[in-house]
């Protein structure tokens, strides 16, 4: 595996003290979850985590980076697009990590699946992404300021939309918890 495919995404390292805090019954879900780097370095810290991917390859390479000892972590293959289907419903999670994945249709069962006070922790390109390199589909890049609209009514932890030049990217990152009361 690529060595930038293991390191945690920074925002996952800054906000660890905070997850900790908040996993109690739940684990942490981390959505689309690729290489798995960011629930891998969380199970690291003992911190049960549920990785969800539609790649059953991605979590076979999970699954081996986990080692049988770890009996915390939950691997899911799932579709999080396949059309008429809600794989979220039904189902808690005391945080969410979302890197790299943009599906707008799955907004709302995410802010209905986190527990009352839970974190979400998101992070995805934005349109200015498109003139530096790939992704390139608009329905893969977040309008300015779309992704803290999705959470105004939470209480916003962190929201920066910038750019870094190496490699080159333009992003836009969320912390929020959900408020006690919360309706989805």
């Amino acid at each position: 595996m690529a060595a930038e495919h293991s390191v945690p995404a920074r925002l996952v390292k800054q906000y660890l003290p905070e997850i900790r805090a908040v996993v109690r019954n739940h684990g942490v879900l981390d959505l689309a979850c690729g290489s798995g780097r960011n629930g891998l370095f969380l199970a690291g810290h003992n911190i049960p985590v549920c990785f969800a991917d539609i790649e059953p390859s991605a979590l076979e390479k999970v699954a081996a980076r986990l080692g049988a000892s770890d009996r915390s972590a939950k691997l899911w293959q799932v579709d999080f697009e396949e059309p008429d289907s809600r794989p979220l419903a039904g189902k808690k999670f005391d945080a969410i990590l979302v890197f790299n994945y943009l599906h707008r249709p799955l907004i709302p069962a995410l802010r209905e699946c986190l527990v009352e006070g839970g974190l979400l922790l998101y992070e995805t390109f934005t349109v200015a992404q498109a003139n530096v390199g790939r992704p390139r589909n608009p329905t893969f890049l977040l309008q300015p300021a779309e992704l803290r609209e999705w959470f105004r009514d939470w209480e916003i932890l962190l929201d920066v939309e910038g750019f870094e030049a190496s490699p080159p990217r333009h992003f836009a990152s969320l912390v929020a918890r959900k408020p006690a009361g919360q309706v989805p």
